[in-house]
């Protein structure tokens, strides 16, 4: 065995290195840079009894080798995280030995071979982040002993094969992000009773839930966003004993009151993502919903772009481990309640664009996740059974494996609150996200919001503010997404640190400000002589903390296996997906847009 991996290695592999191997059972050279073809001498000498070749996370390129097939013993091929194209070798289905093929994250390309049915001992397939084409083999039921299909991000058509059900060891399967279809109610997937996590997400099935799911009693994660299910959620979905994370996001579902009279008795669940269903319906209010037995494991709650009327619920109250909030784009009235406050786990807050009105409660100064050192330390780290994918700007997806990677936010943009920006925000020094643009605010911006040290965006742009910019948030040296616009602002803009970052668009619209960003002199003016306030230990500490749990480590988006951060360049491979800490770089898109 020649182990080799995880070291700083360049360069190409020579072909002569193999020559005198007769006796080599394994070879992994992963996580290394090497360059190069992978070699297609390691199999020439037939006698060779090798069983591991591991190439993953290199820079290899071109054509996997159509020599593998002469390794008659091989059982795991990796070679993921390259830049390896073209089509699987057809040799490579002689090996009837393998157990696993990882090519993750490559540029594979043509359809999936019928000729994949031949690998009968076939434990694991991840041929996922590829640009593969076609169908399904029909007949993929033949690989019995199937335990992990991993086919999502890439460009299969088809429906999902009858025989899939065959495959009765099926533990993980993943298809999101292709263009499969078909009315799933005629797949059974009851004798899939070892299934954990089902992953079918971003294609186009349709029809109802598939009844028949309801019996794959081992599942915790399912995931059916978007694609076009109609109906409501049946009863039996209780049986799912197990499920933890459920995402019906972006379908066409109706009754959200029965739906969450049904959820709020599976007693596992900690993540449900139902954004973009139950189209102008009412909110459920029925204060049934919250009693002592219901969701009282429920950590995100997404509920966004359903257009619901009503207020907001007060049975939410009852959720004690709510963490995450998505009430946006609905059609909320009333006031924001005070009782968020009674939430202690609670630090991501959605209630953007709704009719929401009155003034801001000054008493969510009080939220302890995001005032209190020590709630925020204690929210859940643990990994979820798939990530939360959080659509961005750009139209790609971030990641998140872990909710405390989420950013700490407020949301309120596109409503109707009034009076003045409180000055008790500047005691939430764990947000990071601050968006209360396109409101009625008036009076001026607190200089206390320089006290939110980890704050990285902050939106105040489309309201009624006057006064001057408050010299004092220089100080937010994370501030990388800042907007005052369409106000009427007056005096010099603050120039040093962040603010020599930011557009001209984040101070138009206000007639009375000047500065060489908006080409308005202040010769005529007094300058600002406000002091920067000193960033205080704790805030130093605190910071620290939150850098360590956020870039020490980033996490494969299948396996759960933690990458130093030094190999962040092979995971950003996935067809536009990012790591889970990469909100730090790029501003985070309203939760309702996830799956």
């Amino acid at each position: 065995m020649i182990d080799l991996s995880s070291n700083n290695f360049h360069g190409e592999i020579p072909s002569t290195f193999f020559q005198l191997a007769a006796n080599l059972v394994g070879f992994n050279v992963s996580d290394n840079s090497f360059t190069g073809s992978i070699p297609s001498s390691i199999c020439l000498n037939s006698y060779v009894p090798v069983k591991l070749l591991d190439f993953s996370y290199n820079d290899f390129g071109g054509l996997i080798p159509n020599t593998l097939g002469q390794c008659s013993q091989l059982q795991v091929f990796r070679a993921g995280f390259n830049n390896l194209s073209g089509p699987l070798p057809q040799d490579i289905f002689q090996l009837v030995s393998l157990q696993e093929i990882s090519l993750p994250s490559n540029g594979l390309s043509g359809p999936l071979s019928p000729g994949i049915i031949k690998l009968t001992n076939i434990k694991i397939l991840e041929l996922y982040g590829n640009q593969l084409t076609g169908f399904i083999s029909p007949d993929i039921g033949k690989l019995y002993n199937l335990e992990q299909l991993l086919l999502h991000i890439n460009n299969l058509t088809g429906p999902l094969p009858a025989s899939l059900a065959n495959c009765t060891n099926l533990v993980t399967l993943n298809l999101r992000f292709n263009n499969l279809e078909g009315d799933l109610v005629a797949f059974n997937f009851s004798k899939l009773v070892k299934l954990r996590i089902l992953d079918l997400g971003n294609n186009k099935f349709t029809g109802s839930l598939p009844p028949t799911l309801y019996s794959c009693w081992s599942l915790t994660a399912v995931r059916l966003s978007f694609n076009k299910f109609e109906g409501q959620i049946l009863p039996k979905i209780v049986g799912l004993k197990s499920l933890s994370f459920l995402s019906l996001s972006h379908n066409n579902l109706t009754n959200v009151t029965g739906a969450m009279s049904v959820l709020k008795r599976l007693k596992s669940l900690r993540i449900l993502l139902l954004s973009k269903n139950f189209w102008n319906e009412s909110m459920p209010n029925d204060d049934k919903i919250g009693q002592s037995d219901g969701f009282q494991n429920l950590e995100v709650l997404a509920l966004g772009g359903c257009l619901l009327r009503g207020e907001i619920p007060a049975w939410l109250a009852k959720l004690q481990k709510l963490q995450v909030l998505d009430l946006s784009f609905n059609q909320i009235i009333g006031s924001i309640p005070t009782w968020l406050i009674s939430l202690p786990s609670l630090f991501y807050i959605d209630l953007g664009n709704n009719f929401i009105s009155g003034e801001f409660p000054r008493d969510l100064n009080l939220l302890p996740s995001l005032a209190s050192a020590v709630a925020h330390y204690e929210l859940d780290t643990t990994y979820l059974e798939v990530p939360v994918l959080v659509k961005t700007k750009n139209a790609n997806y971030q990641q998140y494996i872990k909710l405390s990677h989420l950013p700490p936010a407020i949301y309120m943009s596109n409503n109707s609150l009034r009076g003045n920006i409180p000055v008790e925000l500047g005691q939430l020094k764990f947000l990071h996200v601050l968006d209360l643009s396109d409101n009625n605010f008036s009076g001026s911006i607190p200089n206390e919001l320089s006290k939110l040290t980890n704050l990285e965006k902050l939106d105040l742009s489309a309201n009624h503010l006057t006064g001057e910019i408050p010299a004092s948030l220089k100080g937010l040296n994370f501030l990388s997404s800042f907007s005052v616009a369409d106000n009427n602002l007056e005096g010099p803009i603050p120039s040093g640190g962040q603010f020599d970052t930011f557009p001209a668009s984040s101070f138009l619209g206000n007639p009375g400000l000047c500065g060489s960003i908006v080409q308005h002199s202040c010769s005529d003016q007094p300058q600002i002589t406000n002091p920067i306030p000193e960033e205080s230990s704790e805030n130093t500490v605190v910071f620290g903390l939150i850098a360590g749990l956020a870039f020490g480590f980033v996490v494969g988006s299948t396996t759960g296996l933690l990458y130093p951060i030094h190999r962040l360049k092979f995971l950003q491979k996935l067809i536009g997906f990012l790591h889970p800490n990469e909100h730090r770089k790029s501003s985070i898109s309203p939760l309702y847009a996830s799956s």
